[in-house]
C-alpha cells in the first residue's frame, strides 16, 4: 500500500479539502473529459448530493465547482483573478474553460442543491453534466469526493480505485502491524521506511524540495493567522482570535510568574492561526484535511520553537512518520468527516502529529505506533457538526485541542517502552466501525449536534 507524502499534504485553498478542493479537482477533471470527447457542447450543469448539498454554501463547495469548471485549480489559486471572473460570470452566464471555447453556464439555475437525492457511493456525491445547444445532457459524470482532496469517478469508486496499491514499493506495509515487522526486519525508521517508497517513485532531490515547501506553506500560513485579525466570512461573525492570544503570549514571555501550562496556548495559537486562514479561504496544507489543516503545522512548530535541541532538519522525518500513519488511517478506515465524523479528520491528524514527534524526538517504530494510537483512541467518536456548515465552530479550537492531545501522546509513548494494550491497528478498525455506525446527521451535514443546538445566525 502507498500513498505518497505529497498525496496526504496537497497545498490547496479553505475552507475544505473534500468540500471545496474535492469539487474543484472533479470539475477539472470532467474539463478534461470534454476536451477528450467528440461532441460539441454548448453548456454546464452541476448538481451536489449528500453533505456536499447541506453544507455546501458554508464550505463554498458551489463557488469551487463553478471555478473549478473554468478552469481554476487550488494548487495555484489566484483570489483577485477568481474574483473577476465570478463577476463576469454573473453578468454573461458565459465561461470559456481552456480549449472548450463559450459555455453557458447560470449560477443560479445550473448550480443544483440536491438535498433529497444522496448518491450511493459516498457521502459526498456530486454529478456534472454537459448539455448540447438544445440544453440536452450529452455528457454526464458522477464523482466522489472522498476526502483529503481525493477524487474518484463512479466507476473508479466500484473498481476499488480509492484503495489501489500501485507499482510496487520496498516497504509495501497495509497495517501498523506490518510496518512495525518491516522496522524491526530491516533496522529502519518509519521515516527511512517511507523515504525509500517516496524515492521509489520518484528522486531523493524532489522529495526534500517537496518536503521543503509542505513545511514552508504550513509555517507561511500560521505566520499570517497570527497577523490578522478581524471577523471571519460567513454569517456567524466569528471573530479572529489567534493574533490577539499570540500578542498576549509573546508580551508574558520572559515573565516569572507564567504558569507552566501556558505551552498549552502556545500549541492552540498555531493551530487557531491556520484554521482561522482555512475558514477564510487562505492558503493551507492538507494534514490530511482542510478541517483538520491546523494540529499537525501546529505540533511541528511547537516542536521547532519550543523542545531543546530542535532542528528543521528533522521536519521531512516528521512529515514523512506523519504520511505514513495517515496512509494507514485511510487505507483501512477514512479521513473523510463526511464518512466517518471529525475523528477521521482532527482524530487523524492528532495521530500523525503525535507519530511526527515521537519519531523527530528520539521514539522507536513502537513508540511511535503507540503515540499514534494513544492520540486517535481518545477521539473516537467524534462527530462532525460544525455550525451553519462553515469550518469555524468547533472546528478552530478543535485542532488545538489535537494539537495538545497529541503532544501528550507522544509524550507519553516516548515515557513507555513501545508495549501497550491497544495495537494501533484495532484502534484505526475501531474507528472505522464507529464512523459507520454514526447517524448521518453528526458526519458533516450540520443536521445535528453543535449545529442545530447552539445560535448559528
Amino acid at each position: 500500500m502507498f500513498l505518497s507524502v505529497f498525496d496526504m499534504f496537497k497545498v490547496g485553498i479553505g475552507p475544505s479539502s473534500s468540500h471545496t478542493m474535492g469539487p474543484m479537482v472533479a470539475a477539472a477533471r470532467f474539463l478534461d473529459m470534454m476536451r477528450a470527447s467528440p461532441f460539441e457542447f454548448h453548456g454546464l450543469r452541476a448538481s451536489l448530493h449528500g453533505s456536499l448539498a447541506f453544507t455546501g454554501v458554508g464550505h463554498a463547495t458551489d463557488r469551487a465547482t463553478i471555478l473549478g469548471l473554468g478552469g481554476f485549480v487550488a494548487h495555484d489559486y489566484d483570489d483577485e483573478k477568481a474574483e473577476a471572473f465570478l463577476a463576469e460570470l454573473d453578468k454573461t452566464h458565459t465561461m470559456h474553460p481552456e480549449g472548450l471555447g463559450a459555455l453557458h453556464f447560470d449560477p443560479k439555475a445550473d448550480m443544483i442543491f440536491d438535498y433529497d437525492h444522496a448518491l450511493p457511493g459516498h457521502a459526498n456525491g456530486m454529478i456534472l453534466m454537459a448539455t448540447d445547444a438544445q440544453g440536452d445532457v450529452i455528457l454526464k459524470q458522477v464523482f466522489y469526493s472522498i476526502g483529503g482532496g481525493f477524487v474518484v469517478t463512479e466507476e473508479e469508486l466500484a473498481a476499488g480505485k480509492a484503495t489501489d496499491e500501485g507499482d510496487p514499493v520496498p516497504f509495501p506495509f497495509k497495517s501498523a502491524a506490518e510496518m512495525l515487522e518491516m522496522a524491526k526486519a530491516s533496522g529502519k525508521s518509519i521515516a527511512e521506511m517511507k523515504r525509500a517508497n517516496e524515492i521509489s517513485r520518484g528522486c531523493s532531490e524532489s522529495l526534500a524540495k517537496g518536503t521543503a515547501r509542505i513545511w514552508q506553506v504550513m509555517n507561511d500560513c500560521i505566520n499570517r493567522g497570527l497577523e490578522r485579525d478581524g471577523i471571519l466570512p460567513g454569517g456567524l461573525k466569528v471573530r479572529r482570535r489567534a493574533k490577539g492570544i499570540h500578542d498576549a503570549l509573546m508580551a508574558e514571555r520572559g515573565m516569572n510568574l507564567t504558569a507552566p501550562h501556558t505551552i498549552n496556548d502556545w500549541m492552540s495559537v498555531y493551530a487557531m492561526a491556520v484554521n482561522e486562514e482555512n475558514a477564510a479561504g487562505g492558503q493551507v496544507v492538507t494534514a490530511p484535511t482542510n478541517g483538520a489543516a491546523g494540529t499537525l503545522p501546529a505540533v511541528i512548530r511547537y516542536y521547532l520553537d519550543h523542545v531543546p535541541g530542535a532542528s528543521e532538519s528533522h521536519v521531512e522525518d516528521f512529515l514523512l512518520t506523519a504520511a505514513a500513519i495517515a496512509g494507514l488511517v485511510k487505507y483501512n478506515a477514512s479521513i473523510s468527516g463526511a464518512e466517518a465524523g471529525c475523528q477521521a479528520e482532527v482524530g487523524s491528524a492528532s495521530a500523525m502529529s503525535a507519530a511526527g514527534l515521537c519519531a523527530v524526538m528520539g521514539g522507536t517504530p513502537e513508540q511511535v505506533e503507540n503515540a499514534a494510537e494513544i492520540a486517535l483512541e481518545h477521539h473516537l467518536g467524534m462527530t462532525c457538526d460544525p455550525v451553519k456548515g462553515l469550518v469555524q465552530v468547533p472546528c478552530i479550537e478543535r485542532n488545538g485541542l489535537a494539537a495538545i492531545k497529541a503532544v501528550s501522546a507522544a509524550s507519553l509513548a516516548l515515557r513507555g517502552d513501545g508495549q501497550h494494550f491497544v495495537p494501533l491497528d484495532a484502534c484505526i478498525e475501531t474507528m472505522r466501525q464507529t464512523g459507520a455506525d454514526m447517524h448521518d446527521k453528526y458526519k458533516e451535514t450540520s443536521l445535528g449536534g453543535l449545529a442545530v443546538n447552539v445560535p448559528n445566525c
